[in-house]
């Protein structure tokens, strides 16, 4: 079944390399469009989806990841249409010049051919991923988690029809018929067939993945983020910055889950942020140097974990150095903040803090495709080759040299 489906998307991307621009926007209007039309079914296989979870007793945080309402469902729609009216990546030239020789050199970019993400829990990136993808000109299969098994096939219908409406194969944008995690095996080692995958979910699906693909993988991986407090910060700023970055939606993998702040001003800042988070629900794991000033905190904070949840480390560093230092030992090189308002210690933060994106005076919340004006997002890429960060159209694209010449040869 994987070897039909995989070799049938291969056939999918040649149509999709060949389609218009025009042609691959009205295919994601047309899923926008049915997206709407089977609303009620959508949520409705989703309300079974959640319900099955919960009595299986799903952690919360995939929960929440897995619940969509009307107002998911209305984010999913304007990120499809959002990328119809973004620039067509596909065959755009990036570069240009002109050698010594006569021979005109370019850089252009094309599709990187069949697609396999393997995700759990976000029925989201279902069309997510399959909008960029068809823009972009590559095929897609779809390997969604079993606990929105039943979700994905509404969506995917919906796909299959838009698709088939335009003319162009369903195969550019299938679901994974199972749920035997046996297809996922046999996917991520489809060679000569499958050009990428990319795993979207926990430690152990990333790892499984990672070490059985025979293709290659570009990995999206945890988020331990943080937010630093400088001694030079805006204290309203940074309480502002800290409570939208920990509980604007705690299940999120670009939720800061560790607090840092400078030692000068722990006194003053800690109890003031200490109050406010555990108003929102916020349960504070704090170190010695921390605990004095937010109170007692419920247990030693684990600097290496990713809560997903209304929980948050917080830890007093010696300075922009301390706090660069504890991030090089504990960041996960997905998301890091900075709240100061001098900017020789921003300057240093950006420079020298080895994350996806790095923020200054900004929520964590901000490293999302979406939010950056990519429309929507494959994922967020911890692995640096080829993409890192937010994998929009661009990033779904190799580049490739043309070289035109008028009867050159070389000596």
């Amino acid at each position: 079944m994987i070897h039909a489906m995989a070799t049938a998307a291969r056939e999918a991307a040649r149509a999709l390399s060949r389609a218009t621009t025009a042609h691959k926007d009205a295919v994601l209007l047309r899923i926008g469009a049915g997206l709407e039309a089977r609303r009620a079914d959508i949520l409705a296989a989703n309300a079974k989806d959640v319900s099955a979870a919960e009595a299986a007793g799903l952690a919360p945080a995939l929960v929440d990841r897995l619940r969509l309402d009307d107002g998911r469902l209305d984010e999913i729609v304007a990120g499809v249409r959002s990328i119809a009216q973004l620039a067509d990546p596909a065959h755009a030239v990036v570069s240009k010049r002109k050698l010594s020789n006569g021979l005109s050199v370019s850089r252009v970019r094309l599709p990187l051919g069949v697609i396999a993400i393997v995700y759990e829990a976000r029925p989201g990136v279902t069309v997510d991923a399959a909008a960029l993808c068809i823009k972009s000109g590559n095929a897609v299969i779809l390997r969604g988690g079993k606990e929105a098994f039943g979700t994905n096939q509404v969506l995917a219908e919906v796909l299959a029809q838009a698709l088939q409406q335009e003319g162009l194969p369903e195969a550019a944008a299938a679901l994974v018929p199972t749920t035997d995690r046996s297809a996922t095996l046999e996917l991520i080692q489809a060679e000569g067939l499958v050009d990428l995958a990319i795993p979207r979910g926990g430690e152990g699906l990333i790892r499984f993945v990672s070490e059985n693909a025979r293709v290659p993988v570009i990995r999206h991986y945890k988020g331990v983020c943080h937010v630093y407090v400088d001694v030079a910060a805006d204290l309203d700023k940074a309480v502002a910055i800290v409570l939208n970055a920990k509980t604007q939606k705690p299940s999120a993998c670009n939720a800061a889950e560790t607090l840092l702040v400078d030692g000068m001003i722990a006194p003053l800042f800690l109890p003031r942020v200490g109050e406010a988070l555990r108003a929102a629900g916020v349960r504070l794991h704090a170190e010695q140097g921390a605990r004095e000033y937010v109170g007692e905190a419920s247990e030693s904070p684990d600097f290496d974990r990713e809560y997903l949840a209304l929980e948050m480390n917080v830890a007093v560093v010696d300075g922009v150095e301390g706090a660069i230092e504890h991030v090089a030992r504990h960041g996960s090189l997905h998301t890091e903040a900075i709240v100061s308002e001098d900017t020789q210690a921003c300057a240093r933060w950006v420079r020298e803090v080895d994350a996806s994106v790095v923020l200054t005076n900004a929520s964590t919340r901000f490293n999302d495709g979406g939010q950056l004006g990519l429309g929507a997002e494959m994922g967020i890429s911890t692995t640096k080759l080829h993409a890192y960060g937010p994998m929009g159209l661009e990033e779904l694209c190799a580049l490739k040299w043309v070289v035109r010449g008028n009867g050159q040869t070389r000596a």
